[in-house]
């Protein structure tokens, strides 16, 4: 309603979670474990849970913003990798959606497939998050 005023940072916020909505959608089934996991990344930046929520059930089609900078791009592609592996099932069409956000956020096309998947699997593995994205930059230097 007051999109208009806005922050910058709201705007991305919002960007964000839309896109972690669409990944959600994208197999046909939207699972309880993706709508909280969402919920909870929107809530711990700040949105209240009925905003989120909201934002994720809105048909609108919303204009991606981009992050300001390579950590923060890094947290997002990181988000949805952890939202596609939220419901423990993995469909093609999530995984294709998470290399093409990969490019979209601005990673070179050459490495977007191996960065998902090295995300998926130290996400599976268990890994911290700090950790995963220190083996990744490897291939964020290439």
């Amino acid at each position: 309603m007051f999109g208009f005023f806005e922050s910058e940072e709201t705007k991305k916020l919002k960007s964000h979670i839309a896109n972690l909505g669409a990944l959600a959608k994208i197999d046909g089934h939207v699972d309880p474990t993706e709508i909280d996991f969402i919920v909870l990344i929107g809530t711990k930046h700040g949105m209240k849970a009925a905003e989120v929520r909201n934002l994720i059930s809105s048909t609108a089609k919303r204009e991606m913003q981009l992050p300001a900078n390579d950590s923060d791009r890094f947290n997002q592609i990181y988000d949805l990798v952890e939202m596609m592996l939220a419901d423990g099932i993995v469909d093609e069409a999530e995984m294709d959606f998470c290399i093409s956000m990969a490019a979209r956020l601005g990673f070179k096309k050459s490495i977007v497939g191996l960065l998902v998947r090295k995300i998926s699997t130290g996400v599976k593995d268990g890994l911290p998050r700090d950790e995963i994205k220190r083996e990744a930059q490897t291939l964020l230097d290439y």
